[in-house]
């Protein structure tokens, strides 16, 4: 079904896009938290509509999520991750994969990347910092902060 560029104006449709902002939303919130596929099951089941999970994968990797920023001192941090069994061709070994998030306390500022530790180094490093921080992370991790 197409719409004419009244009605895309109308229901706040981006341009190249098939679905209204307010869709989007709800895609982007439920495939927060279950996997691509299950989002688009959910998405279905909720609305009727059909988005399939690539597209739904397409929607997370254009969106630019802007790390937190502290407006003051940051005096303790926290910083811990883990990984993930990534889902592999059936036969195939398992892949898995690896992940970090920072807590930033006085602040409840949090960033996580995935498999970037380098850019949550960075991003931790960029934070105005008291003379003294108390740190709580892995001992791979901490040696690593400026």
């Amino acid at each position: 079904m197409t719409i004419k560029s009244s009605q895309a104006n109308k229901l706040n449709v981006k341009s190249h896009s098939q679905i209204s902002q307010y869709l989007e939303e709800c895609c982007l919130r439920i495939s927060a938290t279950i996997s691509y596929e299950r989002t688009a099951e959910e998405i279905e089941y909720l609305t009727g509509r059909k988005i399939s999970k690539s597209s739904q994968q397409r929607l997370v990797h254009r969106q630019e999520f802007a790390q937190p920023q502290a407006e003051t001192i940051v005096s303790e941090l926290s910083v811990d991750g883990g990984n993930i069994r990534v889902r592999t061709p059936l036969g195939e070994a398992s892949s898995w994969k690896g992940y970090k998030a920072a807590v930033l306390h006085e602040h409840k500022a949090i960033a996580a990347t995935f498999q970037e530790n380098e850019e949550l180094i960075e991003w931790i490093n960029s934070q105005p910092t008291a003379p003294i921080v108390t740190c709580l992370a892995d001992c791979d991790f901490w040696h690593k902060l400026a």
